[in-house]
């Protein structure tokens, strides 16, 4: 699984950097993904991530 997030949709709200950290961190104004392949073993946890997101700027491409 590969994810993504939107810039312009980002607010840096840092729900999914708390929720999976070792796939998204915050940088000044929006998070950003730090991984190429989501481990599968984080893969239901970037989809509640996403999910969450209060934005939807949590692209998930599988």
């Amino acid at each position: 699984m590969k994810v993504k997030i939107d810039e312009d949709l980002c607010t840096a709200c840092g729900l999914c950097s708390d929720s999976v950290p070792e796939v998204f961190e915050l940088a000044d104004d929006t998070a950003k993904v730090i991984v190429d392949e989501v481990p599968a073993e984080l893969e239901d946890a970037v989809r509640d991530a996403a999910s969450d997101c209060p934005v939807e700027a949590i692209i998930i491409e599988e």
